[in-house]
């Protein structure tokens, strides 16, 4: 940015200020914010100006302040279109309170192509930014699911539990299906429990995922058992028509194991004295 344009907005910035803040007044009514208290909002958006300031005033449009407090937006849950936008409005609030001061056609031109490109820079490194660190969310994200997309775990002797926890989609049920089948060989489980306690919403789809690995598990010599079944799993499993008589169901983990055990000709004991 031109210097006489830097020092023109330096020097009308509480007026600029002024006319951004009754601006973005507007955002209030935008969904992603109605949970933000109005003290916040208006500190956070007078901590956003000033930072547009200082960026104006280092004359660098990658200033770290103003990258470090985007940043920070941005992990609190505060959305994009809030900086996009607000760095719009104070283009046009900047150039209006600039205009009004400079009666040359010229300068009024000048100093709208400066801003112009000075917001078009800074909307730029932003959003790089921000895709950066939603990219790289996403990819923490993948790997957190990869490690709880269920591991086989041997509980007895040729007897195993997959415990799952959360939504199940088409990826993840792809990664339960590999260690399941993984699992049963390694450990040369002869029964599987399922556990679906920690899965809160069982539907067609979520239904035919455990459908399949029940039918591969038996191709390799296993048996599956379902257990964690939860009352409103099974109206909505019911109500769905969901047809989960092809292998053993059982209410809850301890119940699914003393099955699993008389399926593998033992059963727990108490020994006497």
């Amino acid at each position: 940015m031109k210097g006489n344009v830097r020092q023109a907005i330096l020097d009308n910035q509480d007026d600029i200020t002024e006319e951004w803040g009754s601006r973005i007044e507007q955002f209030r009514q935008d969904e992603a914010l109605q949970n933000v208290s109005s003290a916040v909002y208006e500190n956070t958006s007078r901590d956003f100006v000033q930072k547009l300031l200082i960026t104006i005033q280092q004359n660098d449009v990658s200033g770290r302040d103003l990258n470090q407090f985007v940043e920070r937006l941005i992990q609190m849950g505060w959305p994009l279109n809030f900086i996009t936008r607000g760095l719009q409005e104070f283009r046009k609030s900047a150039v209006k309170v600039i205009a009004d001061h400079s009666g040359e056609v010229k300068d009024q031109l000048e100093l709208f192509q400066e801003i112009e490109s000075w917001v078009d820079d800074v909307v730029d490194q932003l959003v790089n930014q921000y895709s950066g660190s939603w990219e790289n969310t996403v990819f923490l994200q993948k790997m957190a699911l990869k490690e709880l997309s269920a591991p086989l775990i041997p509980v007895f002797d040729k007897i195993s539990v997959m415990p799952l926890v959360g939504t199940i989609d088409t990826e993840r049920a792809k990664l339960i299906m590999e260690n399941l089948l993984d699992g049963v060989i390694e450990h040369r489980s002869q029964v599987v429990l399922i556990d679906i306690t920690g899965v809160p919403v069982v539907d067609t789809m979520v239904a035919h995922h455990i459908i399949q690995a029940s039918e591969a598990v038996r191709l390799v010599g296993a048996t599956c058992i379902l257990v964690g079944i939860r009352p409103e799993i099974a109206q909505t499993i019911v109500n769905l028509g969901i047809d989960l008589g092809k292998f053993p169901t059982k209410s809850t983990l301890k119940k699914g194991i003393e099955t699993a055990l008389g399926m593998t000709k033992r059963e727990i004991v108490e020994l006497e004295g």
